[in-house]
């Protein structure tokens, strides 16, 4: 299964893409730690491309997080599963908060840097990434993939998603599994 998570900033995509992974005991790969290193030192595109080209050929079946569509397009082809957060602003604003306070001086698990919340990423979260062209990209992005389209847009609907799919996918491990920042 090849399941590939998008949307916006701060809506969950790589908390999603765990618990997807969790369930299915399928390889998670967080694109933001492709594209950042060290202290948001930013890798080019072609060794970002390298990278997710590696991970995808390495295995059968995959989990991508991440918007980047300029790296390794082709993965936007080979999904089963295409999951778009569409969150509204403030609901990401909150979880972009929780997570900085969750993380602030330490690196975060799926990405290798220290959190930040700066003014450019709250101004990002709240309005940058959410311009009428930003929202039209993603929804570019979900309909040039194949397989099921889901779209997400809140944590309730995020919740059930994650119990059906466990119910569907992972046995008995929907005991463990529910939707935090």
């Amino acid at each position: 299964m090849k399941i590939q998570i998008i949307g916006y900033s701060g809506s969950g995509k790589s908390t999603l893409a765990q618990k997807l992974g969790e369930i299915t005991r399928i390889p998670v790969l967080h694109l933001d730690s492709t594209h950042f290193y060290g202290n948001w030192q930013e890798r080019s595109v072609e060794e970002q491309t390298a990278i997710v080209r590696d991970f995808v050929t390495a295995h059968g079946d995959w989990i991508l997080d991440g918007n980047w569509g300029k790296i390794y397009p082709e993965r936007f082809a080979q999904t089963d599963i295409t999951i778009l957060m569409m969150f509204n602003r403030w609901a990401c604003f909150r979880a972009a908060y929780r997570r900085y306070r969750k993380y602030r001086n330490v690196a975060r698990p799926d990405l290798g840097c220290a959190e930040k919340f700066d003014r450019s990423f709250r101004r990002w979260v709240l309005w940058g990434g959410r311009k009428k062209q930003r929202r039209q990209s993603l929804l570019d992005k979900l309909n040039a993939t194949c397989g099921r389209k889901i779209i997400l847009k809140n944590r309730r609907e995020t919740d059930e998603f994650v119990r059906e799919f466990a119910a569907q996918y992972g046995g008995g491990a929907q005991s463990h599994v529910g939707t935090t920042d």
